[in-house]
């Protein structure tokens, strides 16, 4: 007897190039299409065309994306209705949200259609009024997918959601698409000659702590005197961050290289992968520098220990200690020993721990199990 896939619904708030987004797009891509029928919502318009490489690789993989064109949070009821059409046309057994704003929208829109439905929450957001939020959501959800251990705590501790639905799925990463990238030329990213690398990938807002990481620059650049930081991302605190690299002295020594798609091949070219952040979840890059064989230094967010491991001791420092970030960095740079063991260490516990494919496998279970309280799509 041929089995009839699974229709699933991947809904998200946006398909620019992000780590959540990353992580839906894999998903979609990864599924068993023999048993699986994945069709992929964004609730904002297209990404640019500079920025849509997400967007063509699920097509191009066969999968169809509906762009809602929603991009405030007055347009959040006309979001619902379209999203709701949307599942009444697919029909799909199950719906899977990423990203608040998404989860919210989800969440309503699943109760005009007869599907399951499974949240996805990212990050430990401090911010408060979401958790109520939150908590409506997750009642009319079937399962709420966490990022990391961390973030479970925090959901069922500090947002006090329902602990019974939720379920921890790490985030994956394409380790044999890494391994095949060659290392960037780093004087094609303005680097000069003979000047080596210290990268921090990250969105330029408060969130990531890149202000902090700008403030210590001058005793960074006094210990590397031939290291130069490359800030790799785009985010709304840019044009402050810029000014204040100018202002702290060391703007001939930052390099802020904007939005890049080739980001595995610039953290590959650098001797450490910095990550000054104030909250997270569970940060992808973090999993692409450890793919890469890079060593690294971390806040100590959520999802960064469960990421590191045993690793974590020499490669994290307390959220607000950003002086000790940079000695570890300078400690890590200077000894090449310590930082070849650690690139490799790194490097192995992604491969054994954090692949893709442990990634879809679980999300395929979920899907599955939902689908058996669902009954046929």
């Amino acid at each position: 007897m041929t089995l009839i896939p699974l229709r699933i619904a991947l809904v998200i708030t946006e398909l620019e190039v992000g780590g959540a987004e990353r992580c839906l797009a894999n998903l979609a891509c990864g599924l068993d299409r023999s048993r699986f029928a994945p069709e992929v919502y964004a609730l904002a318009p297209p990404p640019p065309e500079s920025r849509d490489q997400l967007v063509a690789m699920v097509r191009a993989a066969g999968i169809p994306v509906h762009f809602l064109g929603f991009r405030h949070g007055w347009q959040m009821p006309l979001a619902v209705r379209h999203l709701a059409a949307h599942l009444r046309r697919q029909n799909p057994a199950v719906v899977q949200s990423m990203l608040f704003h998404a989860n919210v929208v989800a969440s309503l829109a699943v109760r005009r259609a007869a599907s399951l439905l499974s949240t996805g929450i990212r990050v430990a957001d401090p911010a408060r009024w979401r958790y109520a939020v939150e908590r409506r959501t997750s009642r009319r959800a079937n399962r709420i997918v966490c990022v990391s251990d961390a973030v479970a705590a925090f959901a069922a501790d500090t947002m006090r959601l329902p602990h019974e639905k939720l379920l921890v799925i790490p985030n994956g990463v394409d380790t044999q698409a890494i391994a095949d990238c060659l290392p960037a030329d780093l004087p094609q990213l303005g680097l000069p000659h003979g000047h080596r690398s210290i990268v921090c990938v990250t969105r330029l807002a408060h969130q990531k702590g890149v202000d902090r990481l700008i403030r210590h620059a001058p005793r960074l650049m006094e210990a590397a005197p031939h290291h130069d930081l490359v800030l790799v991302g785009d985010g709304p605190d840019a044009r402050v961050l810029r000014r204040l690299a100018v202002a702290t002295g060391v703007s001939d020594r930052v390099h802020f290289l904007g939005w890049r798609p080739n980001v595995p091949e610039i953290l590959k070219a650098s001797d450490v992968m910095l990550l000054p952040s104030r909250w997270e979840g569970m940060p992808n890059v973090l999993l692409e520098a450890m793919s890469c064989a890079r060593p690294v230094v971390c806040t100590s967010t959520s999802g960064v220990q469960q990421l590191l491991g045993p690793l974590a001791g020499p490669q994290t420092v307390s959220v607000d200690d950003t002086q000790s970030l940079v000695e570890k960095a300078v400690a890590i740079i200077n000894d090449r020993r310590l930082a070849d063991r650690l690139g490799t260490e790194n490097q192995r516990r992604v491969t054994e721990c954090f692949s893709m494919h442990a990634m879809i496998c679980q999300y395929q279970r979920l899907f599955e199990d939902l689908a058996t309280l669902a009954g046929p799509a």
